[in-house]
């Protein structure tokens, strides 16, 4: 796990709010603090979408981050900067094995229970959090040094400035 500081926010905030640079992501869970507190359960309601076969998004747990994006941009936007705000971002689960792959990890994907990037903003100030977490103890760092590894250069290759905490 690592903790990194954004330097400069504001151009953070245009990939997180209005450009697609995190839509790859799942959203876990959310919540945005200005007047009062609003909560976002990520959990993705398959039951709201067409039963048709058009949505191919049937087996997802939660709900990518390009569907609630510009909600979450209405309650930010204005004048006034949000007290505070944090979410929980998660790899799809259909994307862990070709992390895996990428990584050199010979390691079985259903044993990543979750790879994560926490947002979180107070006091005027940014912070990024890495996690994993594998479905059995392991001493072994390897997924937490490649999922660390992976964020640093996902946010290096979209020039965001962060400094370790």
């Amino acid at each position: 796990m690592i903790a990194l500081n954004i330097l400069d926010i504001k151009p953070f905030m245009k990939h997180f709010l209005v450009g697609s640079t995190f839509d790859s992501f799942d959203l876990s869970e959310g919540s945005v603090t200005t007047f009062c507190t609003f909560s976002i359960d990520g959990t993705y309601m398959k039951e709201f979408d067409d039963s048709d076969g058009e949505n191919e998004d049937t087996d997802r747990a939660f709900i990518p981050w390009s569907r609630v994006r510009e909600h979450v941009f209405t309650l930010i936007r204005g004048k006034r900067t949000p007290l505070a705000f944090k979410f929980v971002f998660m790899l799809p689960k259909k994307a862990v094995p070709r992390f895996l792959e990428k990584s050199g990890i010979a390691m079985d994907a259903s044993e990543v229970t979750g790879l994560f990037l926490n947002v979180s903003f107070r006091s005027r100030k940014l912070m990024l959090t890495t996690g994993t977490s594998l479905r059995t103890f392991t001493m072994d760092r390897t997924v937490d040094n490649a999922w660390d590894s992976y964020i640093l250069g996902f946010l290096k290759s979209r020039e965001i400035a962060a400094e370790k905490a």
